[in-house]
């Protein structure tokens, strides 16, 4: 079985915990504004779906807006897959703030991805695009 969604908007990172004057962590406004928005994104298009519980891969696709100052055959090259964003947030971090986001969704624990893949692009529309995988190879 395969799931796939989308999380609209410009790719984002998973933020640092950061410390509170009381000297407690907590999450970033950004960061949890993100997953929060990546939660009601997976469950608008599966409200019923139950967390799956055993092995699965996830697979995610983020697309940075192309910038305006780029000439046309630079946004061609950019479109075309030749050109790749060389910017944050780094792939780990948006990896992190995905898998975090669907923990108790998607599956039970994001203990239980045990592949990831996760790539960069341009595209005129910015977005993140998810498949989880469970129970067949990817």
């Amino acid at each position: 079985m395969v799931i796939k969604f989308s999380v609209p908007g410009e790719p984002k990172g998973k933020g640092r915990p950061r410390l509170g004057r009381s000297g407690h962590a907590y999450t970033p406004h950004d960061t949890a504004n993100y997953e929060n928005l990546v939660k009601v994104c997976f469950v608008d298009l599966y409200p019923d779906h139950q967390p799956f519980d055993g092995e699965v891969w996830v697979d995610i696709t983020a697309y940075y807006k192309i910038p305006k100052s780029a000439s046309k055959k630079k946004s061609l090259d950019m479109v075309m897959g030749f050109l790749k964003p060389l910017k944050k947030p780094d792939l780990d971090n948006i990896a992190k703030i995905i898998c975090d986001s669907l923990n108790g969704i998607a599956y039970v624990d994001d203990s239980q991805v045990t592949k990831l893949i996760v790539r960069k692009f341009y595209d005129n529309i910015p977005r993140v695009e998810v498949k989880i995988g469970y129970g067949e190879q990817h």
